[in-house]
């Protein structure tokens, strides 16, 4: 049973990732400073797998306690590195703050993965590095262009850290999933997004404008040079996003890689914009939403879906959910979460 280290293991999607590398069989350790996550997440993933998670409460910008997980666990086979801040609009506002939490923190685990000769990294990259790109679909080969915020450039950054690390470090074979809009949450509805303060991405934003946490929401510009004026992403659910972590690790623990640093794309396929995505949430859930058309946010792309054909046919990765299933489950989830604040309360 191979040992899987997750940094970020209690955020949205490395929680939803350690579920499926349990149920295939891997074993998984976790390291979260919980600066942007709950240690709740921790207890959701043992409730859906009955096994236990230890979680390393580590700040990777603190070498010494990061070395310190490496040296406790010198069967460590795999890291998958999801820990970053990842707001878009905060990185706009915040640059400073994403340059040295993102990058710092990155390279502080890659001296770790050097030292210790851990064979195999996957790590969390994005669409952001295709800036605004010129033809859609994008490919892994579409070109990257000029970030448009600062976390699009940490992302970059990371990738270009990482190739240039894969070729001085033959002894760890990596691969970059640059993955679209992750949204849903676990069937179960015991783990899901949980985002800090005022949520800046779409679908929570949408969940919690339904429950009356927020008293309306804000759609970033209808003038955009699309179907209906909105911006175009490519949504894709977090348990489809997850499994491609798990795939990429046999990927690479198979010898199937291809480069030293191999990268793929994981998105539906599917351009949806903004619009559409609230009339389909409006749809499955009865609940007509209060939202108001503002201007363009800076650092925003107009559109952008994926060309998934190299995840699909590389590392055997296949969409499971669709749009509606991705609406229900985070509209499941934020009512779960609703039901336990209340409870909390009148307790």
């Amino acid at each position: 049973m191979s040992k899987i280290l997750v940094t970020g293991g209690c955020g949205y999607i490395g929680s939803h990732t350690i579920v499926d590398l349990l149920e295939n069989g891997f074993s998984v350790i976790s390291i979260d400073d919980n600066s942007r996550s709950t240690a709740y997440a921790i207890t959701g993933i043992e409730k859906i797998t009955g096994k236990k998670v230890k979680n390393y409460k580590v700040d990777l910008k603190n070498f010494d306690e990061t070395r310190a997980v490496f040296q406790e666990n010198p069967d460590i086979e795999g890291v998958i590195h999801f820990a970053a801040y990842k707001a878009v609009g905060e990185s706009v506002e915040e640059p400073l703050l994403y340059y040295e939490n993102n990058i710092f923190g990155l390279v502080n685990l890659m001296k770790c993965v050097q030292e210790f000769e851990v064979p195999y990294f996957v790590f969390s990259s994005s669409c952001t590095v295709y800036g605004n790109p010129d033809n859609i679909p994008v490919t892994e080969n579409s070109p990257t262009k000029r970030a448009e915020s600062p976390y699009g450039a940490t992302k970059q950054m990371g990738e270009e850290i990482l190739q240039n690390f894969s070729k001085a470090n033959p002894a760890t074979s990596i691969v970059l999933l640059r993955y679209f809009n992750p949204v849903g949450a676990h069937p179960s509805t015991l783990i899901g997004e949980l985002p800090v303060g005022r949520p800046q991405n779409l679908v929570p934003a949408i969940t919690q404008t339904a429950i009356g946490k927020l008293p309306k929401m804000m759609v970033y510009g209808n003038d955009y040079p699309t179907r209906d004026g909105s911006c175009v992403r490519d949504y894709v659910h977090v348990c489809d996003i997850a499994n491609a972590h798990t795939l990429a690790i046999q990927y690479l623990s198979a010898k199937k890689n291809t480069s030293a640093c191999d990268i793929f794309n994981l998105g539906t396929g599917n351009g949806v914009t903004v619009l559409e995505a609230i009339k389909t949430f409006e749809e499955i859930s009865g609940v007509k939403l209060n939202y108001e058309i503002g201007p363009r946010r800076e650092g925003d792309v107009v559109a952008i879906y994926a060309n998934n054909d190299l995840a699909t046919t590389q590392l055997g990765w296949h969409i499971k959910y669709g749009l509606k299933e991705m609406m229900e489950t985070a509209w499941t989830w934020e009512r779960r979460i609703k039901e336990a604040e209340e409870k909390v309360k009148s307790n």
